[in-house]
């Protein structure tokens, strides 16, 4: 289905970049807003720049692509030294191809990662990415964002019984 994705993580903490690596992915591309940080934040953290010097450091390439405004989101990456999409438009397939025209990689060698169904895993699984959803850092965000995990709470209750299902 295309609002389920192929991981799904508690935490980014749980990411596994080292796997990402062996399972052939070249690239991840990477929600900013309570995926790698807190809702609003402009600067990296320690974890933030944990995650992305890890990535960096078993040769993988990483993009930002975030729905946040221009300088909020030049700001964040530059401070880490990757490329960027803003204004993206989530869940359009136009930012993800512009970023991985920044990464120059095929979708089939990155992995997609972000908190929210309807933006991160719907755009990724549209280019037929691998698409990691985690959990929100926080629950600081916007209304509309707000108003729309109501939904996405039917969709990851409906992914859970087909994962347990699965099992």
């Amino acid at each position: 289905m295309i609002l389920f994705p192929d991981m799904y993580l508690n935490s980014i903490d749980d990411l596994n970049i080292k796997e990402l690596k062996q399972r052939g992915f070249k690239a991840i591309i990477i929600d900013i807003d309570n995926t790698i940080i807190e809702w609003n934040v402009r600067v990296p953290d320690e974890r933030t720049r944990r995650i992305i010097n890890e990535a960096l450091s078993e040769g993988m390439r990483v993009c930002l692509l975030s729905n946040g405004t221009k300088d909020r989101v030049t700001e964040f990456a530059k401070a880490l030294n990757v490329p960027y999409v803003y204004n993206a438009g989530k869940p359009r397939k136009s930012p993800y191809k512009k970023a991985l025209k920044l990464l120059d990689v095929k979708p089939e060698e990155v992995a997609a990662i972000g908190d929210q169904i309807f933006t991160d895993v719907l755009g990724g699984n549209r280019l037929g990415l691998y698409t990691i959803l985690v959990r929100p850092i926080s629950t600081n965000e916007t209304g509309w964002t707000r108003f729309m995990r109501r939904f996405e709470k039917l969709v990851l209750d409906r992914y859970n019984k087909n994962a347990l299902r699965n099992f």
